[in-house]
């Protein structure tokens, strides 16, 4: 963070833009082969916007001031829906065309008071994991516990397996939409929840003012929880920005729209998963996952080659050309908990080898090059979900 330049905004370095490349790559692919699309929105939209959202009416003390351009106003995006619900009336939908299930990482803007603002936590500026299901009300529950289940299975892939969820009911106050609806809301979604066996919470009045959720809270190695994930039900945008599809009976029909939220933001996610590891991050995410330590001067030539092959395959790797002792080179990359420490002198140049030193202390002495690539290759594959 660079406070000179604005509290509550952050920086990323190169290691740590390393890793969440790594992360959004793994969260692109995996939502590609679980039925999404990818969008992209802009970062500022014109009132009439959020006025037809609610965000002005019920969230405006959580946006920043208006830019004028051209004499209109124009703010800064808080969130990413209504630019998806712009997207969804470009045409006529019809029921054959829906679940539409549209993901974005896309960087949005509250104003957080100065006094609430807490490192990676807590920040003014972050990038959501955002999605947004469209679907007709016949298929909302099996999307709800599609998304359930996507959400865990990602998770679980993150390494972290202690996850409770807790159903957040109707506000005592400023809820919209008719207390009917929002009892068939919340019993969908209860309904998801048991039958994907997860145990639960109720949290009494904690939906937002359009529709109950479901929020999953994770623990940490430490044994913290943290809320992360959001699975919200709505019924009020559709009405409000007036989307239609066409039914079965050539009529039109409202949709039913989900908003989730499933890292959280990427910034706040990147603080928990930096307390999870301890900064040992599993093999396929390390920013640096082999470092090549040659033993002395003599064998840089050798190590560039050793790096050169294992870029090739797309590994993440280094070359310590430091001026330290081969044991003040390994102490240092233990310290920086790079996966696979690789020692190079005369014996492995002559074999066209690698003597292995892993971060949990099991070494190997002259691997075949070969047979090292094909070994690394596996370790630092990203995880695929079922």
């Amino acid at each position: 963070m660079h406070e000179e330049a604005g509290a509550g905004l952050i920086y990323w370095h190169p290691k740590g833009a390393r890793i969440r490349l790594a992360v959004e790559d793994f969260w692109r692919r995996e939502h590609l082969r679980h039925g999404y699309e990818i969008l992209y929105t802009p970062h500022i939209g014109k009132s009439w916007l959020w006025e037809t959202s609610g965000h002005l009416g019920f969230y405006k003390e959580n946006m920043y001031a208006p830019l004028s351009i051209d004499e209109v106003d124009y703010y800064l995006k808080p969130m990413n829906c209504p630019f998806h619900i712009l997207i969804y009336k470009t045409q006529v939908r019809s029921y054959r065309d829906l679940p539409l299930r549209w993901a974005e990482l896309g960087t949005v803007y509250r104003y957080e008071r100065s006094g609430v603002l807490h490192g990676l936590m807590r920040v003014r500026g972050f990038t959501q994991d955002d999605a947004h299901i469209i679907c007709t009300p016949d298929q909302i529950e099996d999307e709800i516990l599609e998304v359930l289940r996507f959400s865990l299975a990602i998770w679980k892939a993150l390494g972290f397996e202690d996850v409770k969820a807790y159903l957040a009911t109707r506000p005592a106050k400023g809820a919209v939409g008719e207390p009917e609806r929002w009892e068939q809301a919340t019993a969908s979604l209860r309904r998801a929840i048991e039958r994907e066996g997860l145990s639960f919470a109720l949290d009494e009045g904690g939906g937002a003012f359009y529709g109950p959720k479901i929020d999953l809270k994770i623990k940490d190695a430490l044994g913290r929880e943290w809320q992360m994930t959001t699975i919200q039900f709505d019924f009020n945008m559709s009405e409000r920005f007036d989307m239609t599809f066409v039914g079965p009976d050539n009529r039109p029909a409202r949709p039913y729209m989900v908003h989730r939220a499933l890292l959280g933001s990427l910034e706040r996610f990147f603080g928990v998963l930096i307390e999870h590891y301890g900064g040992a991050f599993p093999a396929w995410m390390a920013p640096v996952q082999a470092v090549a330590i040659p033993v002395a001067p003599a064998f840089l030539g050798y190590g560039e080659e050793v790096v050169r092959e294992l870029a090739a395959r797309g590994v993440r790797a280094h070359l310590d050309r430091g001026d330290e002792r081969m044991n003040a080179k390994i102490r240092n990359a233990q310290n920086q908990k790079v996966p696979f420490m690789l020692v190079l002198g005369e014996k492995e140049q002559a074999a066209r080898a690698v003597s292995v030193r892993e971060r949990g202390g099991a070494q190997r002495a002259l691997v075949p090059i070969a047979e090292f690539l094909a070994w690394i290759d596996v370790e630092v594959r990203p995880p695929t979900l079922p």
